[in-house]
């Protein structure tokens, strides 16, 4: 294997593609690497295929991303539709064994991304997993396959210990969302909001996401839990149904409307609403309500503009407020 820090990009480049036409491995950032071991069986013609790049990013984080350089922690959102089937290529640009396993679909061993069925990826290798959202279906007993339509979520399971403990502590996780047809569609990016330990995304306020959106909007959280703790995750000033979509399907749906949910390690879930929907812009508060961990700085905003996009004068000043608190100042 060519050590990239030895050779210019473009010698590395140039290098790379006549090996790739010998042996069809290559390992640069110009070209993904062929991924080690038998290609997975679970389908034998991927809808779709990306790369993903695990590096380190400082502070003694380790995060996902879809380009080198360019790693988050959570990482990338992915997303399906029930029915496809996703090819993901995991780039090791770490100093550390790592791997991708994910929740919620369907996989054969060679892509469970454990140790035990040999799916972590070595520094400076790579491998290909490859995921199936099936759809709802009957089996031939007259029971009910569900399909697998859902909020869920992927990490790692290798570093530190089997269970990939030390790689999800450093940040290596993100959310896989799979929608079935029909799902009405956010009009942003997800928000994403992982609970692992005391923070949201690896961070305590005032330094947790602070979304910015529209009055009117129709926004998407994704919630997940990390860890060793229990936490209950609170948005104020909006509800959901506590269902797969957090949608009510009728107006007579009896299903239990919440503002609040329990979230435990490995669990997710996900709802819509719309922005400020009844109540107008605003500086909404989301945090962990278990007292002592919101106390910890499990906290953040939920700001929603005025339907133009602006910030009212009231907005600015609970944003405001809000800094001074976790800086030292007072509200």
């Amino acid at each position: 294997m060519i050590t990239r820090s030895r050779f210019p990009r473009r010698a590395i480049i140039v290098v790379s593609a006549l090996l790739a036409a010998v042996t069809g491995s290559v390992t640069t950032h110009a070209q993904v690497p062929q991924a080690d071991g038998p290609r997975p069986e679970v389908c034998d013609d991927p809808t779709n295929s990306l790369s993903l790049f695990a590096e380190n990013m400082g502070g003694g984080r380790i995060g996902y991303g879809r380009v080198p350089g360019k790693a988050s922690v959570p990482g990338p959102t992915l997303t399906m539709n029930e029915g496809e089937c996703l090819q993901v290529t995991l780039v090791n640009d770490s100093d550390k064994r790592l791997s991708m396993h994910a929740h919620g679909v369907a996989y054969t061993p060679s892509s469970d991304g454990t140790p035990t069925n040999a799916g972590c990826v070595a520094p400076g290798r790579a491998k290909t997993y490859v995921f199936e959202a099936p759809a709802p279906s009957t089996r031939p007993d007259g029971t009910v396959d569900p399909g697998s339509a859902g909020y869920w979520h992927y990490h790692d399971h290798c570093m530190g210990t089997t269970h990939g403990t030390g790689g999800i502590r450093k940040g290596l996780y993100g959310a896989l969302i799979v929608r079935r047809a029909g799902d009405p569609l956010p009009d942003r990016k997800p928000i994403v909001l992982v609970m692992n330990n005391i923070s949201f995304n690896n961070k305590t306020a005032p330094h947790t996401p602070l979304p910015q959106v529209n009055q009117g909007e129709r926004i998407e959280f994704v919630v997940i839990g990390h860890g060793e703790l229990m936490h209950t995750f609170h948005l104020h000033a909006h509800r959901w149904v506590d269902n797969r979509t957090g949608l009510a399907a009728t107006v007579r749906d009896t299903d239990r409307i919440i503002d609040n949910r329990t979230v435990g390690p490995a669990d997710s879930f996900g709802f819509q609403i719309i922005a400020g929907e009844h109540v107008g812009p605003g500086a909404w508060m989301y945090h962990c309500h278990v007292q002592g961990h919101s106390d910890l700085g499990m906290e953040g905003l939920f700001i929603v503009r005025t339907p133009g996009g602006e910030l009212t004068r009231e907005t600015k000043a609970a944003i405001r407020r809000y800094k001074n608190q976790h800086e030292g100042g007072h509200p």
